[in-house]
């Protein structure tokens, strides 16, 4: 009876350990799911991330439109654009002159033919594509002319200076739209004195030699006339200043042996009508005095006078 119950008392130990050892594979079993789910979990948002990433990549790329510039010949440029996306404006220019519109609307790539004009230039060109990125090019070339033209004043007039590499054979000028003056020249020089109208003009001249070269020059000039001025002695201790201009007299500047130095401004104390037509005297020194007068404008133009006068 004894050992029954023994073996009754330990079978029953057995039952009761096997039912607490049950808890614990299933705790096992819920961690080892949950643990796997963290890690798959971390697997897939990194997943994530990485593809937003790279996507963010994608978009960060911006790309601009491509500027070819090569010099074909001499005295010509190829331009050519090129780009990935669509091209919304092309555009070039000479230093600062108006821009010349290339046609490009809905192209991904142009191209254009550009003169080289004489002298020392910069080339710009701009380009712009349809999200409005924009990429622009400067260049600068000489050119060397086989005419030359230049222009310089003189008295109230303007002196044409032109000179060519071969024989001339005529030269036009023209003051704005007017009617242009043709001049045969023949020679491989010319110096032409004209005019200058009042105002603010603009000057085309035109020069053209034997092989059929043109060389052009265009400049605003304004037309002015310088004062008029003389300078006289009383015949005592005393110089005269006499100056006019239609315009009207702003200043007068004189200076006795280059160390005392007067200015009279005319402006401050006259009205343009007395400004016309002026008159001045002053003292001389015994002995010798230098003289150095200058009179002003109202366009800033001035005329000198220069003497030496003893006493």
């Amino acid at each position: 009876m004894n050992q029954i119950l023994s073996v009754e008392n330990n079978t029953k130990k057995k039952k009761k350990k096997a039912k607490n050892s049950e808890p614990l594979e299933i705790q096992s079993i819920l961690k080892f799911f949950s643990i796997s789910i963290l890690i798959f979990g971390i697997f897939i948002i990194g997943s994530g991330s990485y593809s937003m990433y790279k996507e963010t990549s994608k978009e960060a790329i911006v790309t601009k439109p491509v500027i070819h510039v090569n010099q074909t010949a001499e005295t010509q440029i190829s331009l050519k654009i090129t780009h990935d996306k669509e091209l919304a404006k092309v555009s070039y220019n000479w230093n600062s002159e108006n821009a010349t519109q290339v046609p490009c609307s809905g192209k991904q790539e142009v191209e254009t033919t550009i003169e080289i004009p004489t002298g020392t230039n910069t080339l710009i060109v701009q380009a712009t594509d349809i999200n409005g990125q924009q990429m622009e090019h400067k260049e600068v070339y000489t050119i060397e002319s086989d005419i030359n033209i230049d222009i310089e004043p003189e008295g109230n007039n303007l002196k044409i200076i032109a000179n060519g590499r071969n024989e001339l054979t005529y030269m036009t000028y023209r003051w704005d739209e007017e009617e242009e003056t043709k001049i045969d020249i023949n020679n491989n020089e010319i110096e032409q004195t004209i005019e200058i109208p009042r105002g603010l003009h603009t000057l085309t001249v035109i020069v053209v030699d034997k092989n059929n070269k043109t060389e052009t020059l265009t400049q605003e000039i304004k037309g002015v006339t310088k004062p008029k001025l003389e300078v006289t002695t009383d015949g005592s201790s005393n110089f005269i200043i006499k100056a006019s201009d239609e315009q009207g007299l702003k200043k007068v500047e004189f200076i006795i042996n280059e160390e005392e130095k007067y200015r009279l401004e005319l402006d401050k104390a006259l009205s343009i009508e007395e400004r016309k037509e002026f008159e001045y005297s002053y003292p001389l020194h015994e002995g010798e005095n230098k003289l150095e007068v200058t009179v002003y404008n109202e366009n800033d133009v001035s005329e000198t006078f220069k003497a030496l006068v003893n006493i």
